[in-house]
């Protein structure tokens, strides 16, 4: 069983930053590859960014490629999204994810484990 926290969401102008954070509770985490995905108003849930467990391999959303980097610290039990050169069309609520399988990652409907959610919105 693993629980998700997400923190860091807020507002912020165009260009701007955040970082959010993911706290996990489990001692499996570190064998989980961790993601983020996103949900804006009447919009489907996307994928965002995604990390393996081991935090050597990544991937990213073209939307966010060069902008977003995703990183983890197992010893903290904690995967971070940093956001950067942030636009209006961010604007989301942003939910921590993890997969047993590195494959599924990408996927909201294989995603094992969700958080809450938090929101991040960007003003122009």
């Amino acid at each position: 069983q693993v629980q998700l926290v997400e923190s860091g969401g807020g507002l912020v102008q165009a260009g701007g930053s955040l970082r959010l954070s993911c706290a996990a509770s489990g001692r499996t985490f570190s064998t989980y590859a961790m993601g983020w995905f996103r949900q804006a108003p009447g919009k489907e849930r996307e994928f965002v960014a995604a990390i393996s467990w081991s935090g050597h391999s990544t991937y990213y959303a073209d939307s966010v490629k060069g902008r977003f980097t995703i990183s983890r610290d197992n010893a903290k039990i904690t995967v971070y999204l940093q956001m950067n050169s942030l636009k209006p069309e961010d604007t989301a609520v942003y939910y921590c994810a993890a997969s047993s399988l590195i494959i599924a990652i990408k996927e909201a409907g294989r995603i094992d484990y969700w958080g809450q959610g938090t929101q991040v919105t960007v003003s122009s």
